[in-house]
């Protein structure tokens, strides 16, 4: 294909031009434009919404769009969203209050409204599913569309589509969405992020992994700051570095997570996009007798809560690619927050971790009445000894003791083995009820 044949296609009104190398739009002159030698042939997408939270607070206060809006907790809370004026000045989501107002003084503080944030949602989801039956959710305001095969019923290419959805959620709901279109999932998530707000942006099978090779490592998801920072401790800090180290280095360093972080890449993900429709998934949750606004309280109802999880998974030979926290407020409003793994899982451990890094940005002030874990996005695990997540990089030898206690108390019943957190928890209550029996002695069970 010459440089003047590359397919561009306007993002306002959607032109799509084959042959001519522009610089506005020909048809409604825009200078918004996207132009790559693969446009036509990319089908599977992330599309994220902009700061959805301050963006549907904007759009429903119109005095608000050309101020920096924070959506978050009170003081001891954390941000949930903030708006690109916000961000200007540093502030970033779970960044905690007293900070944000530190670094933007002059910004609007608004409390979540998220009665009115699922309602937006469902009115963007219903547009995805009206395009393909294929969208995966990963949260209230992201997902993955595959749409391939959808061509002839939309007498249009996945990018067209694409555009035009992106119209008719700024037209219709008046928030918008930015939109990564690759070849598969990994790809898509990466590239949704180039270029917000109001995005499209691709990446090309051709360009794969001379792309990955100039970013740094924590662009694949699942490495966090630990492991990340484990990775440049070793030398490592870009994608490049994985890709000349080849696969048999990788795996003998950093076992079966280095050999994920080898086919990543090279930007290889076989993972398929499951419809959100009827997910099956598995779940426990506990309504408290007292509300609880204590962390390290939570985190160890959390813990039982994900150990019950877990069996229940192990039981019925099934993983889950997504986590999922509830909560419910003492004034009975609820509150879900999901992250989607980047491999199935069933270790308690895995969903123990990932339910806290949930739940640290919703604890502060707020009085909870309820508390859950869920797994969703189920299948069969890839082995017998689960997948190994990328978020902890000794994750394959807690997998192993996780087995080992799996196996005593198969023998010799559930409570056989109590976890470090869960032993502290127990001492702690027995010493409580002791103390209480002490200054009450006719208290007594």
């Amino acid at each position: 294909m010459t440089d003047k044949a590359i397919p561009t296609i306007c993002r306002d009104c959607g032109h799509l031009e084959h042959e001519r190398a522009l610089t506005r739009c020909p048809k409604c002159k825009s200078v918004r434009l996207t132009r790559h030698s693969e446009l036509l042939s990319l089908d599977i997408a992330h599309v994220d919404c902009d700061s959805f939270y301050a963006a549907v607070e904007k759009r429903d206060n119109p005095d608000l769009l050309d101020k920096p809006v924070i959506v978050g907790g009170r003081e001891r809370g954390v941000v949930s969203t903030c708006c690109y004026i916000a961000r200007m000045s540093g502030v970033r989501s779970a960044m905690p209050i007293f900070q944000a107002k530190r670094l933007c003084p002059n910004a609007v503080f608004i409390p979540p409204n998220m009665a009115k944030y699922v309602e937006v949602s469902k009115q963007i989801k219903a547009k995805f599913l009206d395009l393909t039956p294929l969208v995966e959710s990963l949260s209230i305001d992201e997902a993955f569309l595959d749409l391939s095969g959808t061509q002839l019923l939309h007498k249009a290419t996945p990018v067209e589509i694409l555009v035009r959805l992106a119209n008719e959620i700024e037209r219709d709901i008046g928030v918008t969405i930015s939109i990564g279109l690759s070849h598969n999932k990994f790809l898509a998530k990466i590239a949704s992020e180039l270029d917000k707000p109001r995005g499209l942006a691709l990446i090309g099978k051709q360009e794969t992994r001379d792309f990955l090779a100039k970013q740094r490592v924590t662009v694949i998801y699942g490495i966090g700051k630990k492991f990340g920072q484990k990775l440049e401790n070793d030398g490592i800090t870009h994608i490049g570095q994985l890709q000349e180290m080849g696969l048999k280095e990788l795996a003998g360093r950093y076992g079966e997570i280095g050999a994920r972080l080898f086919y990543l890449s090279q930007g290889e993900d076989k993972r398929k996009i499951k419809s959100s429709r009827g997910a099956k998934s598995v779940s426990n949750e506990t309504t408290f007798f007292k509300d609880i606004t204590d962390f390290d309280e939570l985190s160890n109802v959390l813990l039982k809560l994900s150990e019950k999880v877990s069996a229940r998974l192990k039981k019925s030979t099934l993983a889950g690619d997504t986590v999922t926290l509830k909560l419910k407020t003492a004034g009975f409003a609820t509150r879900t927050r999901s992250r989607q793994l980047i491999e199935p899982t069933q270790l308690a451990h895995v969903i123990f971790e990932t339910g806290m890094a949930l739940l640290k940005k919703e604890v502060g002030m707020t009085a909870f009445r309820l508390l859950g874990i869920g797994v969703s996005g189920l299948s069969a695990p890839i082995s017998a000894e689960d997948p190994h997540d990328l978020l902890d990089p000794n994750v394959a030898r807690k997998a192993k003791a996780e087995r080992a206690m799996d196996n005593i108390r198969a023998k010799f019943g559930d409570d056989a083995l109590l976890r470090g957190r869960m032993m502290r928890a127990k001492y702690e209550k027995e010493q409580r009820k002791k103390d209480s029996q002490k200054d009450n002695p006719n208290e007594r069970n």
